[in-house]
């Protein structure tokens, strides 16, 4: 029974762990980018977007779709690292483990 107990609160010690880590992840900053900075974007550890950035030079009239293909890629680029990041943060108490909804 005391092993039990022992298992217990080591469970609940990590339960405790993954939720700060996850919170963390709230206030960390991932930037991407594209078309060499022009285009910048940042989100944070739980993949919102925060802000987007564009260069005057990335602003041409006739050529929108450039433009929106510049911002498509920033932030694909952000949340990509952004789910790494989550990956190697989470990671530590999943064993590498896909768990649905946990981040």
């Amino acid at each position: 029974m005391n092993n039990m107990n022992q298992m217990m609160k080591q469970v609940k010690k990590m339960q405790e762990q993954m939720l700060k880590a996850q919170e963390e992840l709230g206030s960390k900053t991932i930037e991407g980018s594209s078309g060499g900075g022009v285009v910048t974007v940042q989100v944070n550890g739980h993949k919102k977007l925060l802000s987007i950035q564009i260069k005057p030079e990335a602003v041409d009239p006739d050529d929108i779709e450039m433009l929106q293909d510049l911002v498509i890629t920033a932030v694909n680029d952000a949340l990509t690292q952004a789910e790494e990041l989550a990956n190697n943060d989470m990671g530590k108490f999943t064993g590498g483990m896909k768990i649905p909804g946990l981040f």
